[in-house]
């Protein structure tokens, strides 16, 4: 099996598309996906975690318009909408757009006036897949509207603002980690995020090992309401232990040993749910520290309770995640594997020595399909910069 490549677009491929669309010449922004190393679930709980930016982006071609309007033409669904930026709240929601258009309602809603343009997306990162695409077309949206509209916003501000658009406006109640991520990325490094203060630290990844991204080909229709239910199952976790521990606001704030001694407080699954919070904040700070001394064991290790503990006590892998988890790890050359996203199928990601990459994509890939009879796309990925604008180069060679 050979790898896919999703890298199926350049700024100048972007800029010919966006000039034979609407007739003009664009200014283009990419922002990346990301996949998560270690630390599901934290984030929306005040936590740790430590995700990459990853060479698959969105990319926004933009040109003003005389008028308020948004003219949105989503290359992903074939389809162009059209939407007044007067009548945000009224606008009836359709998928092709809804990212983009909530980043206009929140940028509006902070009171950044916006222009009307013409905007053309084209996305790279597999949607459904657990790699972030929906916030790399919130921020390189963002940017694209900031840009036309003459408004200046530091990096964490827009990530704060296309979170509030995924919240408030699609309805996804996501923690900043995938903005903050596509907005602040490091090639070869990670970041070890606190989503609490929103200080970052670059981690270096291993220079001997890729990162190996497995997507099942599934995605389970409870995701979504599965993913609301398990913020609010955290949150009920808080308020019953702030009666043994008042000042707490997230389960950020309760360490392990907190969590045992008033466990009886808790229903059993609102305990499971919590305590695999509780426990991820710790494997996400041990991890940094691994990766930072070279310690390949202990990621290994880490990143296999971290699986773990999502199928048991978070209760959102599935059967294929937990079989491409298990193939993944009988391969020679795994330094680690683990689910990562939200969960409900989407992808794994791996550690994997660069001279096994290419057995292991067929090896896994072989395994996978003839238990599943689903054919995965497997993709070997490095840490990318954050989201930027991109000067076009004639040709699309760039």
């Amino acid at each position: 099996m050979t790898m896919p490549n999703p890298r199926s677009h350049t700024p100048g491929e972007i800029a010919q598309k966006f000039t034979a669309h609407f007739g003009t010449k664009p200014e283009i922004y990419r922002a990346p996906g990301r996949v998560n190393l270690i630390g599901e679930h934290t984030d929306y709980n005040d936590g740790f975690v430590l995700p990459a930016a990853v060479d698959l982006s969105c990319w926004v071609g933009v040109v003003p318009r005389g008028d308020r309007k948004l003219v949105i033409y989503a290359e992903n669904y074939s389809e162009e909408v059209e939407v007044d930026l007067d009548a945000l709240t009224a606008w009836v929601k359709r998928p092709s757009a809804a990212y983009p258009v909530g980043v206009a309602w929140a940028l509006e809603q902070a009171g950044h006036r916006l222009r009307g343009c013409d905007l053309y997306i084209a996305g790279d990162v597999p949607m459904g897949s657990g790699l972030s695409s929906s916030a790399s077309i919130e921020v390189a949206t963002a940017l694209a509207l900031l840009e036309v509209a003459g408004i200046q916003l530091d990096r964490t501000q827009v990530a704060l603002l296309c979170q509030r658009a995924e919240n408030d406006f699609v309805g996804a109640r996501c923690g900043i980690m995938d903005q903050f991520i596509s907005c602040h990325g490091k090639a070869e490094h990670a970041l070890l995020l606190d989503c609490r203060s929103l200080h970052a630290r670059a981690i270096p990844l291993p220079a001997d090992a890729a990162l190996v991204v497995c997507n099942t080909m599934v995605k389970h229709n409870l995701a979504a309401n599965e993913y609301n239910n398990r913020r609010a199952e955290c949150e009920e976790g808080v308020r019953l232990l702030k009666t043994a521990f008042p000042a707490i606001v997230a389960l950020r704030d309760v360490t392990s040993a907190q969590l045992e001694q008033h466990r009886q407080l808790l229903p059993g699954k609102i305990y499971q749910r919590c305590h695999h919070v509780v426990t991820e904040n710790e494997r996400v700070l041990h991890a940094a520290t691994a990766f930072e001394k070279g310690d390949l064991f202990t990621i290994a290790r880490l990143m296999a309770d971290s699986h773990n503990s999502l199928r048991d006590d978070y209760e959102v892998s599935c059967r294929e995640l937990d079989l491409m988890v298990e193939i993944a790890g009988s391969q020679k050359g795994v330094l680690g594997a683990r689910m990562t996203g939200g969960g409900f199928g989407g992808c794994t990601v791996n550690l994997v020595e660069h001279a096994a990459v290419e057995p292991f994509v067929a090896a896994v890939g072989r395994e996978y399909q003839k238990r599943t009879g689903l054919k995965p796309d497997i993709y070997s990925l490095e840490a990318a910069e954050g989201a930027e604008a991109v000067v076009p180069v004639p040709g699309g060679l760039r």
